[in-house]
């Protein structure tokens, strides 16, 4: 399992009993995303969208009207659905569709999107490096990827003989940004801190992500969670939000939105 000569091989053990609950943990899932404590994924959601790869069930709350295209307007109103203000929103809008545009337009044309949208059918064509290695190069979930995650960058802070943590604190999730690192590759060194930043904004607690969390970011049923949890007096009871529904977490500061 480790190398002498190479210590981060001990420091970042994988997981060994992913089998025992998930059968097959090592074959990529078209259209469900299952982990060791929902091995059926989230299963209402996977079944709606089962005719989509967990890929595009990522993206899938941002079509707002189903049309199989994400404009700009779609994205920042998806943020502000999520709590987010104006400036993140629209600064947010600008980085997204700027880089992931042209990747998926390819599958339309040569030429880029003069409206800079964002095409669901290649979503796929999005992925970056420096990833996690979760999603496969064809927008399947790896669920072995996805377990070996959390136990590679919270075994270091765990007592032999404990069960991996199901939390991930800040730093450790810096390490893992840093671990899954590919030489040369700036842009996706960028796009992975940016979106777990993004990540951590929306679902931290206590200074912590929570594993469950981050699942369902990646399939994407959390962000359909967060907009009607927002739409509720009590609000989204996790993150920060950036206060734009007036929520900072689930306590509301503002009577107003920004």
């Amino acid at each position: 399992m480790a190398a002498m000569f190479a210590p981060v091989t001990g420091e970042r053990p994988y997981r060994t009993d992913t089998c025992k609950t998930i059968e097959k943990p090592y074959i990529a899932r078209a259209s469900v995303a299952p982990s060791i404590e929902h091995p059926e994924g989230s299963v209402k959601y996977a079944n709606k969208y089962q005719n989509y790869s967990v890929m595009q069930q990522h993206c899938i709350y941002w079509d707002r009207d189903d049309d199989g295209v994400i404009w700009p307007l779609d994205t920042w109103r998806g943020f502000r659905d999520l709590g987010f203000n104006l400036l993140f929103s629209f600064w947010a809008t600008i980085v997204v569709h700027i880089g992931l545009s042209f990747p998926t337009r390819l599958g339309v044309s040569y030429l880029p999107d003069p409206f800079f949208r964002i095409y669901l059918e290649t979503i796929h064509a999005d992925k970056h490096g420096s990833d996690s290695g979760t999603f496969d190069t064809e927008g399947r979930f790896i669920p072995a990827k996805f377990e070996d995650m959390w136990t590679k960058y919270t075994a270091a802070h765990t007592p032999k003989g404990v069960p991996p943590r199901t939390t991930m604190s800040l730093s450790e999730l810096w390490d893992f940004m840093h671990g899954n690192r590919l030489a040369m590759d700036p842009f996706g060194w960028t796009a992975g801190f940016l979106e777990w930043a993004t990540t951590f904004l929306l679902v931290q607690k206590d200074g912590e992500v929570d594993k469950e969390d981050v699942r369902k970011v990646i399939d994407g049923s959390l962000f359909f969670e967060i907009r009607e949890a927002r739409q509720r007096k009590t609000g989204w009871n996790k993150g920060w939000g950036m206060g734009g529904d007036g929520f900072v977490g689930g306590e509301r500061m503002m009577p107003f939105s920004l």
